[in-house]
């Protein structure tokens, strides 16, 4: 009876230990998770067309959070914990940049940052001035895309922006809302950040009651670095068959310029 008894308290002991063992492994598990999330990388998944040609709908990108240094953005849930940017580091110009909308400071965006502090942007004639200066842009292709507007014909350019920073940009035509504007004064503190997709693309061309505005340095999270994987819209988490079906395996692994 005595031994009987022994085994039972010992089978229930090791039942206890193991249990406790799960949930420490699930505890550090998690903490390590968090900690990749806010101190090294973060996934986003692209969900509109403001970034063609460089980035798709559909496309998931991993963003570097030590890039540009910690603000409360760089933690879930954008607590009140500290103000400002911790271990800041200026992005530059040409940075493709995920930050949190100024507006609500909750909506993530991804842009690509054109105008720094102190500077003067402009749209004249559908082409970007920096400092009174136009940016060099060279047409590369022209062709015709059917989007919900109907087909539409479209130019992709060689944009190369002060610094060297050279990339591709799509533009469809000179009758865009912001082909022309006035000129925007980015204060101390704050970026301008437009899309790649001109004339698709909400962005610090219009004010903040309707779009982006000029983004605080605080509301930075990262830079855009890699497109890990990328699905063609159609995808479904829950269709398995579809993965396969919109899968678009020439931009995996595609390092972001």
């Amino acid at each position: 009876m005595y031994d009987r008894k022994a085994r039972k308290k010992g089978k229930s002991s090791s039942g206890g230990s193991e249990t406790v063992e799960i949930l420490k492994t699930i505890f550090f598990a998690l903490l390590i998770a968090f900690v990749l999330r806010v101190f090294l990388f973060q996934p986003f998944t692209i969900p509109s067309a403001s970034m063609e040609p460089n980035l798709y709908e559909g496309d998931y990108i991993v963003v570097s959070k030590w890039s540009y240094g910690y603000s409360k953005h760089s933690i879930p849930f954008s607590p009140n914990l500290f103000q400002g940017r911790i271990m800041e580091r200026a992005p530059q110009r040409g940075d493709i940049v995920v930050f949190k909308l100024p507006r609500d400071n909750k909506t993530d965006y991804i842009k690509r940052l054109i105008g720094l502090p102190g500077d003067r942007i402009q749209m004249i004639a559908n082409r970007l001035h920096i400092n009174g200066q136009p940016v060099d842009d060279v047409v590369v292709s022209q062709s015709q895309i059917e989007d919900v507007f109907g087909p539409r014909p479209v130019t992709r350019l060689r944009e190369t922006l002060p610094g060297g920073k050279s990339f591709s940009i799509q533009d469809f035509g000179p009758s865009g809302e912001v082909d022309d504007t006035g000129v925007y004064i980015v204060p101390a503190g704050h970026y301008f950040m437009m899309g790649d997709n001109r004339d698709n693309s909400v962005d610090s061309r219009y004010d903040q009651n309707s779009g982006v505005g000029l983004v605080p340095a605080e509301n930075l999270i990262g830079k855009a670095e890699i497109i890990l994987f990328s699905w063609s819209p159609g995808a479904s988490l829950f269709n398995p068959v579809s993965w396969f079906a919109n899968v678009r395996p020439s931009r995996f692994f595609t390092v972001l310029k």
